[in-house]
C-alpha cells in the first residue's frame, strides 16, 4: 500500500518540499508519494482530523501553519515543538497525530555539516530576528550550550518573549540546563553587537527573493566567525556575498531545509535518508 505523506500550507505551490522528498523516495525505492495540500488557515483543523482517514500517513506543516498546528496538537507534541511553540512534521503514533520540530535539528546539522569543526561554545551567537525560526535557532543554540546569545529585533518585546518563553522550557528539560545567558537588543544597534561574536544568524526574510536586502554592516565582525543565513533563495544571499569578502565562514539556508527533512522521512517511511551534493543540485535545479 502506497504510503501517503504532504506538506500543508497557504500557499503552498512554491514548496520545495515534494522535490526533495521524492528524491529520497525515488532513491531508496519506496511505495510513496509526497504532494502538496494547499489548505486555509480555518480548515487547518479539520484537514488534520482527517488526515489518516484520507490515507495520509503523517505531513509536513509550513507558513502560516505551524504555529497553528502546535495549538491543535496540544500534548502530543514532542519537546523541541513544545520550545520552539511551533509543528512542522506530523505522524502517527499509537493511532494518533503526534508533531514534532525538525527545524533545530536542522539548524544545527547545517553548520556541523558545512562545518564539522566548528565550536558553538567558543563564544557569543547573535541571531537577527524573532520570529519561528529565530525560536528554533535560539533553541539550538542553548542545546549547544553557546554562552551568550544576543537576540535583534525592531520590536523588543517579541524579541523579550522568545526569551522569555525559552529559558522557561530550558528550567523543565533534563540536560539542557540554562547555561546560556540570553540578552535582547533593538535594531539600531545590530551593526556594532557584531563585535566578538563567534556565529551570526539571518532568522528574518530579509535579502530573500521578493524581499528587501537585510541592511547591516559586518566591518565589526570577528573575521574568523560563522555567518548563516536561513534564506535559500537565493542561495548566496547578500549577507553572505558580503561575509565571504570580509573573510568569514559562511553557511547558506539551504542546508537547513534539507535536514530538517530527514527526522520527517524517517518516522514516514522507515529510513533515515542522506542529505548528499547531489540532493542538494536536485533541489537547487527547481529553483532555476
Amino acid at each position: 500500500m502506497t504510503k501517503k505523506v504532504a506538506v500543508i500550507g497557504y500557499p503552498v505551490k512554491h514548496s520545495l518540499s515534494p522535490f526533495l522528498h521524492g528524491y529520497w523516495l525515488k532513491k531508496y525505492n519506496i511505495d510513496g508519494e509526497y504532494g502538496l495540500l494547499e489548505v486555509k488557515p480555518e480548515d487547518l483543523k479539520g484537514t488534520l482530523a482527517r488526515l489518516e482517514s484520507d490515507g495520509y500517513v503523517g505531513c509536513n506543516l509550513t507558513i502560516p501553519h505551524k504555529e497553528e498546528a502546535y495549538r491543535i496538537l496540544g500534548n502530543n507534541t514532542g519537546i523541541t515543538a513544545h520550545s520552539v511553540g511551533a509543528v512542522n512534521t506530523i505522524y502517527m503514533q499509537y493511532g494518533e497525530l503526534w508533531g514534532s520540530n525538525s527545524d533545530v535539528y536542522g539548524f544545527v546539522q547545517n553548520i556541523l555539516n558545512s562545518h564539522s569543526d566548528f565550536d558553538f561554545t567558543k563564544g557569543k551567537a547573535v541571531v537577527l530576528g524573532a520570529g519561528g525560526a529565530a525560536r528554533a535557532v535560539v533553541c539550538g543554540l542553548i542545546g549547544e550550550k553557546v554562552p551568550e546569545i544576543i537576540i535583534v529585533n525592531r520590536t523588543v518585546e517579541k524579541a523579550e518573549k522568545v526569551k522569555e518563553d525559552l529559558l522557561k522550557i530550558s528550567d523543565h528539560v533534563d540536560g539542557w540546563e540554562d547555561n546560556s545567558d540570553i540578552k535582547v537588543v533593538h535594531w539600531d544597534e545590530r551593526n556594532e553587537i557584531v563585535k566578538d561574536a563567534n556565529i551570526l544568524v539571518n532568522t528574518t526574510s530579509l535579502g530573500m527573493k521578493g524581499q528587501p536586502e537585510l541592511d547591516i554592516s559586518l566591518e565589526n565582525i570577528p573575521k574568523n566567525a560563522l555567518v548563516n543565513d536561513i534564506v535559500y533563495n537565493p542561495l548566496e544571499t547578500k549577507l553572505l556575498k558580503n561575509a565571504m569578502e570580509h573573510g568569514n565562514f559562511v553557511v547558506d539556508g539551504l542546508g537547513m531545509l534539507l535536514y530538517q527533512a530527514v527526522a520527517g522521512f524517517e518516522m514516514w517511511f522507515g529510513i533515515k535518508p542522506e542529505v548528499t551534493e547531489d540532493l542538494r543540485e536536485h533541489v537547487l535545479s527547481q529553483m532555476k
